[in-house]
């Protein structure tokens, strides 16, 4: 199985458009398609699966743990179990909510084993391809790492539960249907988690006054 090197840390949010939501449905259609050699032992197919992917998962874990060597760690140990357990996967559902369902698992593991809760600390040496790209606008790219900044310094705050649910809603826009088939918690408990995040987010930027 190969896994490709140059991976980009998306930190802040997408900004939702037509096109995007356009790609990304695209995305799921691909890798549904994939899903059926790569579950009678394609390598070949889920390896493609890897590469569509990797950002998102690696973003993802970043995001949850604040190093990105660990965060690389994760996602490639994430995939590998998702390659042995390929078999129990059923078509009928995403493919993306089963892996983060995994990836998930994978990273609370982690951080009940480290105790770590820190994810401000280490910043990345360089944006996602949105933020380094972009217009090429210094205001508008200085813009966006402050806001990378601020929103990890909240997620800080958060406890593992409520900073996860808090991610796959805002950064992923799950639904709080998928969020719940994701972390195996009942949707109400999803609401509340967001619902108390979004709080602690309000009462955050107002003290920082950025509100």
């Amino acid at each position: 199985m190969r896994f490709p090197a140059g991976i980009n840390l998306f930190l802040a949010p997408t900004v939702i458009t037509a096109e995007i939501e356009n790609m990304v449905e695209k995305d799921h259609e691909r890798i549904a398609e994939l899903v059926v050699p790569a579950q009678t032992g394609d390598r070949e197919a889920f390896s493609q699966i890897v590469r569509i992917m990797m950002n998102d998962v690696v973003a993802l874990t970043y995001r949850m743990t604040g190093d990105r060597d660990t965060a690389l760690d994760l996602a490639q140990d994430s995939f590998v179990t998702a390659w042995q357990k390929l078999g129990s996967f059923q078509r009928k559902a995403r493919f993306a909510s089963w892996m983060y369902r995994i990836v998930y698992n994978k990273t609370l593991n982690f951080l009940e084993r480290s105790k770590r809760a820190t994810i401000l600390d280490r910043m990345p040496e360089q944006s996602s391809e949105q933020g380094a790209g972009g217009n090429g606008n210094p205001e508008q790219a200085l813009y966006r790492r402050e806001l990378a900044r601020y929103v990890l310094q909240f997620m800080e705050s958060l406890p593992p539960q409520q900073r996860w649910v808090f991610d796959l809603r805002f950064y992923k826009g799950l639904t709080f249907d998928e969020i719940s088939r994701v972390t195996g918690r009942a949707t109400g408990t999803v609401k509340t988690h967001y619902r108390e995040a979004v709080s602690k987010l309000r009462e955050h930027a107002q003290r920082k006054g950025w509100i």
